[in-house]
């Protein structure tokens, strides 16, 4: 496996390794010593799975708050989608500032999204199926949100997405002026 470190400090692209002949490939994807000595030092605890069945759905910008703040490594299955993760760690250098990554099954590439981020992705191809890996449980009460298409984030999304398909929820998510302060910047 190789590592891409991004420009927001923390992010970090995985890129495994594929072995492949006639039949098709073989990859190993994650291994808990070599992700802890050279991306974050962090245990999973929880993994998930989404499908999202029309192109331009559009889920997130999620985190959760302390006790329950998430570190995320996300990888797509099937399909295609834009991964998209802005800093929103108070005191930052790139505090506001936002990183886009294409996932697809065919490129079998990972983003490493620690907390004090927002996480989110549009689909550019139907059925895609995502899965990833989390650093604490979900908690319904420290969930929280960011507006998906804040103009003073400005995240430039791969497709038109004047019909987003959106749940309510992402729908009414805050602005990144009126989030208040989840994350400190250390």
């Amino acid at each position: 496996m190789k590592i891409e470190r991004l420009p927001l400090a923390g992010l970090a692209k995985i890129i495994p390794t594929r072995l492949g002949d006639h039949r098709g490939y073989f990859s190993e994807v994650f291994k808990d010593g070599w992700f802890r000595e050279t991306v974050a030092d962090v245990t999973f605890v929880q993994e998930n799975e989404s499908l999202s069945a029309t192109v331009g759905t559009v889920r997130g910008l999620h985190f959760q708050l302390e006790p329950f703040a998430q570190g995320k490594l996300v990888r797509c299955l099937a399909g295609k989608i834009f991964d998209v993760a802005v800093d929103i760690r108070v005191g930052s250098p790139t505090y506001g500032q936002w990183y886009g990554a294409e996932l697809s099954k065919e490129n079998g590439e990972q983003l490493w999204v620690p907390a004090g981020f927002a996480h989110g992705f549009a689909t550019l191809e139907p059925d895609s199926v995502i899965f990833y890996k989390v650093t604490a449980p979900y908690s319904a009460e420290n969930d929280r949100g960011l507006l998906w298409n804040d103009p003073a984030i400005g995240i430039e999304w791969p497709l038109p997405l004047d019909n987003a398909v959106l749940s309510d929820k992402d729908k009414k998510q805050p602005a990144l002026a009126d989030l208040p302060p989840s994350f400190q910047y250390r």
